[in-house]
């Protein structure tokens, strides 16, 4: 192989990039858009929910009890309500999320010892959104329940409130999350959307590179020359592949330093594997590339099989280890799954080449399987 040829190639596909001022935004602003979108859409942290209170009972019990709510980091408060018509028309205009109404005899009804309902009003226009309201409502609910009984049963046991509560609960349980110990959704969807972006940009990119040739005819500029098939495949590979490493550096600044996900690893074995997972994904594309005549199918091709690949077969939202049959064996045949693991283990498990090496090696093998498909497909002779 005449490096000097491969090179030549490689600067002539650069300029072409630059003059094609589409293709060059496409190459360097789709990936960060791709991550501040997704970004924001794919988390799971739903915090400051708008909420109001209607306190038709008025005592210290009632304000105690809508004080759980208003000391939540997860609610906003934003003031008492008249009563519960106003909440539904706040709630219409979605001013509000969440009304919470307690009744008139709150506090005669605990007295009482009878059992007091309180009325929860949710925006239920979001499914998603509105069970993870009624899961935090419940919890807080729950802890109000427990104080209220043990403020009881201390007055007429002439405890402390503190041994009543102890002897309420004999068992505690202690719950310790590993890696993600604050439960930040964007923690995992941060590094996730690397690998998915990664597999998205590339592909699409040599697709459309290679191609774009076949329509203008500029192959038959390279099937008359004297550039081997080797050196060829390889000038077109090396452009995408700076792009695409420049675009993985600016999307590990932005998941550590916008989206703020930890990144505990070995930044070398980081940029190893991403390299080389860049490698993979940028030779599928060069496949693509080589199998279609015309950039709309290229590109058809590569969006759909990244997007499905990306997130339904990598781990992204559904564990690999949840699939089975084929749907287990499809996984394993693309290489996003594996850098899935890499790169959620390098930014919150600290893991490395001592445990991700088997992964590494299935990208060496995977990108010179793909490569060597892809010089087995190109003829310098093209079918008429």
């Amino acid at each position: 192989m005449n490096l000097a040829r491969v090179f030549t190639v490689a600067q002539r596909e650069w300029r072409e990039i630059l003059r094609d001022r589409i293709y060059f935004l496409l190459a360097f602003l789709l990936p960060v858009m791709l991550m501040l979108v997704f970004g924001y859409g794919m988390s799971q942290d739903i915090e400051n929910i708008a909420f109001a209170v209607v306190d038709e009972d008025h005592t210290p019990m009632s304000r105690d009890y809508a004080h759980h709510f208003i000391e939540s980091r997860y609610f906003s408060f934003k003031g008492y309500l008249p009563d519960a018509g106003a909440a539904d028309r706040l709630l219409a205009r979605r001013k509000l999320r969440m009304v919470i109404v307690i009744g008139p005899r709150f506090a005669e009804q605990l007295r009482g010892g009878r059992t007091a309902r309180i009325q929860t009003l949710i925006d239920g226009t979001f499914t998603t959104s509105t069970r993870t309201i009624q899961a935090y409502v419940e919890a807080i609910n729950l802890a109000a329940n427990a104080e209220i009984r043990a403020g009881q049963l201390a007055r007429r046991l002439g405890l402390p409130p503190q041994r009543v509560a102890a002897l309420m609960q004999p068992v505690v349980l202690d719950v310790r999350y590993l890696y993600n110990q604050e439960v930040r959704s964007i923690w995992a969807v941060a590094p996730g959307l690397i690998m998915l972006i990664l597999m998205l940009v590339p592909p699409l990119l040599m697709a459309l590179s290679v191609v774009r040739e076949k329509e203008t005819g500029a192959i038959y500029n390279v099937c008359s020359s004297t550039i081997t098939r080797a050196e060829y495949l390889t000038g077109k590979l090396l452009p995408s592949v700076a792009i695409s490493c420049i675009n993985a550096v600016i999307l590990w600044l932005l998941a550590t330093l916008y989206f703020g996900a930890p990144f505990k690893g070995s930044l070398v074995f980081f940029a190893v594997a991403t390299l080389l997972y860049i490698l993979c994904t940028t030779a599928l594309g060069l496949l693509i590339s080589l199998l279609v005549r015309t950039q709309q199918a290229a590109m058809i091709i590569s969006l759909v099989m990244s997007i499905i690949v990306s997130i339904q077969f990598s781990g992204l939202i559904t564990p690999v280890s949840a699939l089975a049959g084929a749907n287990y064996a499809f996984a394993h045949a693309f290489p996003a799954m594996y850098y899935n693991a890499m790169v959620k283990g390098a930014f919150l498990k600290a893991v490395g080449f001592e445990v991700l090496w088997p992964q590494l090696l299935v990208f060496v093998l995977y990108a010179s399987a793909v490569f060597f498909m892809c010089y087995l497909l190109f003829r310098k002779r093209t079918r008429t």
